[in-house]
């Protein structure tokens, strides 16, 4: 049986299994507003997500397959279709722009969004059987991060008042 948690917070857990540029804002940025709110929260990663544990992250956008992307051009808002997302250098240049789009509106990146979330004393815990399955080496994810198993989310998620899966 978990262990009752013995503080008066509110609680969130997130798993994260998305590991690209549009899908990496949704989980750090609802983690650090939680945090900001006197939320304990705590982070899983697993599979595509655990890369943003990475120390060096080069995040992409994901343009195919996403049929709601559509960004500002021309003073209007374009899709992009797969047929076009599927050519050779798109998902980069949709990748550029939207880096530049981030840039220009003033929102932070990634890094700083994670950054908040060590600072928030945020739990940030990586996979451990994505760690193995992918061989993907400990030593190249950040230092103040945990490893544990899906039994540590399964106990968190128990205990959170908000669960959430990204």
């Amino acid at each position: 049986m978990p262990e009752e948690n013995t503080s008066n917070a509110k609680s969130m857990s997130l798993i994260v299994t998305k590991g690209s540029l549009d899908w990496a804002y949704p989980p750090f940025i609802l983690a650090t507003t939680a945090a900001s709110m006197g939320l304990d929260v705590s982070m899983f990663f697993t599979f595509y997500g655990l890369g943003l544990l990475q120390k060096k992250m080069d995040l992409e956008v994901t343009a195919l397959g996403n049929p709601a992307m559509k960004m500002p051009m021309a003073g209007m808002h374009i899709g992009m279709p797969n047929l076009i997302a599927a050519m050779p250098g798109v998902g980069s240049m949709a990748t550029g722009m939207m880096k530049n789009m981030i840039e220009k509106k003033g929102v932070a990146s990634i890094e700083e969004l994670r950054e908040e979330a060590i600072e928030g004393d945020v739990r940030l815990i990586g996979c451990q059987m994505t760690l193995d399955l992918f061989e993907i080496k400990r030593d190249t994810l950040l230092d103040n991060i945990e490893i544990a198993g899906a039994a540590t989310y399964v106990e968190n998620a128990l205990e959170a008042d908000i669960n959430l899966f990204i």
